[in-house]
């Protein structure tokens, strides 16, 4: 697990300085070629130490990945559906993660509900299974770095580096001539405003005009991963075991919360430009709250069964329409242009880097608190999350991602 967390922070780190110099393309080539060789990396691996390194590999593409494709979609979208562009991102890995699980129940031949942890290690899933789970991930991963070819450069990092013909025509691409017309000249009103041409040093992103920007993105994306719904996917298999589920059942009831998880992804597509970034972050940070709290009840007063399920269910559904895609939408269209590649790249690291420590920090919660304690936890984190959305995150919806570099840059001004 933790492996290949590390590699999602090491490629979180590269993505922004290298993106920013190469563009947003060929970086998003090197991650699809990465996550090729390292699936098969891993599938093949004939020592342990092989297959971590492979594990790493993979998550260096998933760092490169997870912050490109949303900041991409951004910088080349017009603002009326940039939401819902940025949230289909969200939307394909959802079914990424379904298909994986319905891929591994199908692959994995059924376990004896007595069977020791020696006759597991010895059974064609210990010995040879695993490797096929694993290797069927490069046929996508084929797919993305070849796809990766035909797509356009992102405009608005062709204008940030001089290249204003090209940028004109992909967004001539985009919204016809009118709209590229329009767009361009925001976009280099911006630039100009803020020394285009110069370089951006990392150093900047503590500048009084960027660093507002830089403290929400940081705030929301570990917020994202301390909400503590990683832990109930990560984790599933324990929470279905204490709930009175066999093992022969597990496998299945992780593709039951998959499919929750894409269901719901679809309701924040079609809501997420009508009634807002803001707005959803809030309900779900609330509604996360009540959840955990129940959940925790349930735990203290030793009543596991099917409704502590349908709570785990719920947490799920509530996640995937609000915080699990609304937070990367914002993420990729709160940071200023010429800022957006670093910035961006340290909130996606500061994101890993909380579902790193989440991930690692579950078991000794759970031992030091038990497990209504841990999901108490969780549940103060999502109201103090809450708070601090009210607080500082503006609204975003509808507006091009330089009128929200300068509504930032006024509310800076005014404090």
């Amino acid at each position: 697990m933790s492996s290949a967390l590390l590699g999602c922070m090491g490629g979180a780190v590269l993505s922004g300085a290298l993106s920013d110099r190469f563009g947003r393309k060929r970086l998003l080539i090197l991650a699809g070629a990465i996550f090729t060789l390292s699936s098969m990396g891993t599938a093949l691996a004939g020592s342990f130490a092989i297959f971590v390194i492979n594990r790493v590999l993979g998550g260096v593409a998933i760092g490169l990945a997870s912050n490109l494709s949303p900041l991409y979609i951004a910088e080349i979208a017009p603002a009326a559906i940039r939401g819902k562009l940025v949230s289909i991102n969200q939307l394909t890995i959802v079914i990424g993660i379904l298909a994986a699980q319905v891929i591994n129940w199908l692959i994995a031949e059924p376990v004896p509900l007595d069977a020791t942890p020696e006759q597991i290690l010895a059974s064609w899933n210990g010995q040879i299974g695993w490797r096929w789970m694993f290797g069927v991930t490069a046929v996508p991963s084929l797919l993305f770095f070849l796809a990766m070819f035909f797509v356009l450069e992102s405009p608005r990092w062709l204008a940030n580096a001089g290249h204003e013909e090209r940028c004109r025509r992909i967004l001539a691409k985009v919204g016809g001539l009118a709209y590229a017309q329009a767009a361009l000249g925001e976009i280099q009103k911006t630039l100009q405003a803020n020394s285009a041409g110069s370089r951006f040093e990392l150093r900047e992103l503590l500048d009084s005009r960027v660093r507002p920007a830089v403290v929400i993105g940081v705030a929301l994306a570990v917020f994202q991963q301390w909400c503590g719904i990683n832990v109930i996917f990560n984790y599933a298999e324990e929470i279905f075991s204490s709930a009175g589920y066999g093992v022969s059942d597990i496998l299945f009831n992780i593709v039951i919360t998959g499919l929750v998880n894409l269901m719901f992804t679809f309701v924040a597509i079609a809501t997420v430009d009508n009634l807002g970034r803001r707005s959803l972050l809030l309900a779900g940070s609330a509604a996360l709250a009540v959840v955990y709290l129940l959940i925790g009840a349930c735990y203290a007063t030793g009543t596991q069964g099917t409704h502590v399920l349908i709570l785990v269910v719920a947490a799920i559904a509530i996640f995937a329409c609000t915080l699990g895609p609304v937070t990367w939408v914002v993420l990729s269209e709160i940071f200023p242009n010429r800022a957006r590649g670093r910035a961006m790249s340290l909130s996606v690291f500061a994101l890993w880097a909380g579902c790193f420590t989440l991930t690692y920090t579950f078991p000794l919660l759970n031992r030091a608190l038990g497990p209504a304690g841990t999901f108490w936890v969780y549940a103060a984190i999502c109201l103090l999350g809450f708070a601090f959305i009210l607080l500082r995150l503006p609204e975003t919806k509808g507006i091009t991602l330089e009128e929200i570099e300068s509504r930032l840059d006024a509310r800076s001004a005014a404090t």
